[in-house]
């Protein structure tokens, strides 16, 4: 399992994460303190708890996970319930904090999906910084041969991040993915980030084409793609669900990340995700910065979400 040193970068993310989902927490704290301040713990008291986490995007299926457990737990003060519902979200998302492991297979070979500007270029060059400052090799490649600009950006995230990019001005998309793999067992590379156009769900010749992309992605390598993973953008709320349900049953995928988690109120949106399937959040999103991409700690998130 890949891990770090701690470093002074390591040391700020929780502060950062906190800033981060300042949108969120300022909502969720703003109703749960006026909920808090003297009011009985009660039927209503519930009600207004629901509402509350409803309008965070928790999501109908974790908020009553959430309820129902809460009842059960017969809180009698406010103390007590603060307690039991940090104690349930934590409980509710760790079983998401999954962090991938690239070991045993060299190249590792990690196929990015999503709908249009769910952030997945810019969260394959803050992927490749953070792989590379646990000293793994990293080459990129731009399977978005649909837009220059994406292959523009992503060539530009190489630059900074001093890795190579196997790009095309144009073509197919599966080929450009297959010269980079190729590409990264003859320099002998440890991680490949394979960039694909956007697309939605229901444009199925276009989810056809990210099957064969797959298909060809194995024959390349027998065994790959090693991780399938559906970036999200937080922004969109409850309607990330339809794209885990519907990428997965295209694809299989294997994990996820969460970008833009800093830019909404929606951030509850990520305990419904984890309610919802068993697919492990591989990272979080919370900035433009290179390093406000890292892995999904839930106690980190819960802390910084309840502070």
């Amino acid at each position: 399992m890949l891990s770090f040193p701690p470093t002074a970068v390591d040391a700020s993310w929780s502060e950062r994460l906190k800033r981060g989902l300042a949108h969120t927490r300022t909502l969720l704290n703003r109703d749960l303190s006026e909920l808090l301040r003297g009011a009985p713990i009660d039927a209503a008291f519930y009600d207004e708890l629901e509402a509350t986490l409803l309008a965070a995007d928790v999501g109908v299926a974790a908020t009553r996970f959430l309820i129902d457990g809460l009842r059960r737990a017969d809180c009698r003060t406010p103390q007590q319930l603060e307690a039991a519902l940090r104690g349930m979200l934590i409980e509710l998302l760790q079983p998401a904090a999954r962090p991938l492991d690239i070991s045993g297979q060299r190249p590792f070979v990690i196929m990015f999906v999503g709908v249009n500007g769910a952030g997945k270029t810019t969260s394959i060059g803050k992927i490749a910084h953070y792989y590379q400052r646990a000293g793994k090799s990293v080459l990129l490649a731009a399977g978005d041969t649909f837009r220059a600009a994406a292959r523009e950006q992503l060539e530009a995230w190489g630059k900074r991040n001093d890795v190579a990019v196997i790009a095309q001005q144009a073509g197919d998309p599966a080929a450009v993915i297959f010269d980079a793999i190729n590409a990264a067992r003859a320099r002998n590379i440890d991680l490949v980030l394979a960039d694909t156009a956007g697309r939605l769900p229901t444009q199925l010749h276009l989810m056809d084409e990210l099957k064969k992309i797959k298909r060809v992605i194995g024959k390349a390598l027998p065994g790959a793609p090693h991780e399938i993973m559906l970036v999200l953008d937080a922004n969109t709320g409850q309607n990330v669900l339809n794209q885990v349900q519907a990428f997965d049953a295209a694809l299989g995928l294997t994990g996820l990340a969460l970008t833009k988690l800093d830019g909404t109120a929606k951030g509850g949106v990520l305990v419904a995700v984890a309610r919802a399937h068993a697919l492990p959040l591989r990272f979080i999103g919370i900035g433009e910065g290179i390093e406000d991409l890292q892995p999904f700690d839930a106690a980190d998130f819960v802390g910084a979400l309840l502070q």
